[in-house]
């Protein structure tokens, strides 16, 4: 039980950082273009909110006929599981920043790189850092249902517990789970 435990431990793991992986990829330029572009701040928060309504497990669903089972639909919906929280933290976070920071940077003389660099990433970073948090945890919660496209991790032994009665395997895996989800909130 054990090793299947740590298996499907690693493999929920991986599920969860690659999902994270690509969320921040395509999330955090999402998230400047709408601080940086009014025309763009609109549809792509109005996206970012509608992603948040959508079931993971209807994203799933519609998945399976255009990518298959297996992983990449996992990796997929988790993506898109995770980009709003990273999209509206990285806007909120630019949008956030001090003009008072911003007029003493220009009045140094600094570039609009060097006070994007020097100032706002700096100023920025703890609110768009809590965003990939709570993604980390909102799909670290999810991976559990990649279970239900045959892309294991530790969903598949939170539904063997439930169709076996095996409480124990049950409140192991969803022990780990809760600790996983937890681990990314901390705050160091």
């Amino acid at each position: 039980m054990w090793a299947v435990l740590f298996a499907d431990t690693l493999r929920h793991a991986l599920l969860a950082a690659g999902a994270m992986t690509l969320a921040c990829l395509i999330g955090a330029p999402f998230g400047l273009l709408a601080a940086s572009r009014d025309w763009a701040r609109s549809p792509i928060l109005g996206a970012a909110a509608l992603g948040r309504t959508l079931p993971s497990i209807a994203v799933l669903a519609l998945l399976v006929p255009l990518l298959g089972v297996g992983v990449p639909p996992a990796i997929v919906a988790l993506t898109l599981l995770a980009l709003p929280p990273i999209v509206i933290n990285v806007d909120l976070a630019i949008r956030s920043t001090p003009a008072a920071a911003l007029d003493v940077a220009r009045g140094l003389g600094m570039s609009a790189r060097q006070r994007f660099a020097g100032v706002i990433v700096p100023l920025a970073f703890p609110i768009a850092i809590a965003g990939v948090r709570t993604a980390g945890v909102e799909v670290i919660g999810s991976a559990t249902l990649a279970t239900f496209v045959g892309a294991g991790g530790l969903g598949d032994d939170i539904v063997r517990g439930l169709q076996t009665g095996d409480g124990t395997l049950l409140a192991i895996a969803s022990a780990i789970v809760a600790a996983m989800a937890l681990a990314t909130e901390i705050r160091r």
